[in-house]
């Protein structure tokens, strides 16, 4: 008996976990990636949660945790770069692992290569199904029939946009914008050390990773900033006006913004969709429900990649059932995330100097009773603040 084919589009964390698991699970897993090699970016994520006991299951558990990032601890900063708080970053209630995304995608990679077809430097531009399976087209290769296509190709899926519609139906804009930038090896003193600078309605932040610094900017605009993925310009100018007026070292990495060739920027939004199948089509990750700010999305794409596979493992030759069991698995677990965005946008970035204020103080109250990463503070602080 053929084994079922599935395609995978995107090569991020969600595809190559997805693939991991569906080899395991008797399906032949096929995925498609349309930049040249695994995607580079040095921003640190927190695998943790759902996402670790899904780490043990593939023994990369160990691998992480030798490419943690060395960062220990988490400094507020006022406005004029004064230290007005230190926390740690080390939780004694839950496990989790910090390391940058590259890190985490290339161990993803390399679990599943064994067990899958990589093809990069490609995406699909088609896609046509029947009761039988589902006919691609892709931009290079020949044509190919699949049983099954999964898109787990992030934020701005082509997948989704082929088969449910364009991005703007599903797109919540949360009224933030982010941007991050490497800097040089030895921009920060001390490489345990996270740094945060808030000033209403801008946040900069400052993480060490494990081998390259970044410096991450998130702001809200006085007016819609102008936005086009492929213009740098217009990004760099967006960074360069809304830092205009902050101080400590804000000069000094905006000027590392502009100066680089290819920094990243986008929109901080939230994917909403009523159902993330149709047919013979599913979305996964980022590309189903995306939930900025959090800190978690890699996560929640590793522990959905694992749903989707065991349910298409329990219900062999039934899609549509294990597609819905699958959805209403990762629902329980991203609904009450997306209930707590709005609340957490303003709380990490204020709007106003009393608002910050607020921020601080109840950071002061938890911070010295629970070692915590700096988004499940966050999220505490979300018990405790009456929106502003």
């Amino acid at each position: 008996m053929n084994k079922p084919e599935v395609l995978i589009v995107g090569a991020g964390i969600a595809g190559p976990a997805l693939a991991y698991w569906l080899a395991r699970n008797g399906f032949r897993p096929t995925v498609v990636e349309q930049a040249r090699q695994l995607r580079s970016g040095g921003s640190a994520i927190v695998v943790k949660g759902p996402a670790i006991p899904v780490a043990e299951r593939m023994g990369i558990l160990p691998q992480l945790r030798e490419l943690a990032t060395r960062t220990r601890s988490l400094t507020l900063l006022d406005p004029d770069g004064r230290r007005i708080l230190q926390l740690p970053l080390t939780s004694d209630r839950t496990p989790t692992v910090e390391v940058t995304r590259t890190d985490l995608s290339e161990v993803l990679h390399r679990s599943a290569h064994a067990g899958a077809e990589f093809v990069f430097d490609d995406t699909v531009t088609a896609l046509d199904q029947d009761e039988g399976g589902v006919d691609v087209t892709f931009r290079r290769s020949a044509p190919r029939r699949f049983d099954v296509v999964v898109g787990a190709d992030g934020m701005h899926s082509t997948v989704r946009r082929l088969v449910f519609g364009p991005e703007q139906k599903f797109v919540n804009d949360l009224g933030l914008y982010g941007a991050t930038v490497p800097l040089e090896p030895g921009a920060l003193e001390d490489p345990s050390e996270m740094t945060m600078l808030t000033v209403p309605n801008r946040m900069l932040v400052v993480h060490p990773s494990r081998t390259t610094p970044l410096a991450s900017f998130t702001f809200r605009s006085t007016r819609a900033a102008p936005y086009d993925r492929k213009n740098i310009a217009l990004h760099k100018q967006a960074v360069a006006d809304a830092y205009a007026d902050v101080r400590w070292r804000a000069p000094e990495f905006v000027r590392a913004y502009l100066d680089h060739p290819a920094p990243f920027f986008d929109p901080l939004t939230t994917v909403r969709m009523p159902s993330w199948s149709s047919g013979r089509i599913v979305l996964l990750g980022d590309a189903a429900a995306a939930t900025a700010l959090l800190g978690d999305g890699s996560s929640m794409a590793m522990a959905g990649a694992y749903a989707l596979a065991e349910e298409l493992a329990a219900t062999p030759g039934d899609h549509t059932r294990a597609f819905a069991a699958y959805e209403m698995r990762l629902r329980r677990e991203i609904r009450p995330r997306q209930r707590r965005v709005g609340l957490l946008s303003r709380l990490m970035v204020p709007r106003t100097g009393p608002g910050l204020a607020v921020r601080n103080a109840v950071a002061r109250t938890i911070g010295p009773t629970s070692r915590t990463t700096p988004h499940e503070t966050a999220e505490r602080q979300t018990e405790s603040v009456p929106k502003a």
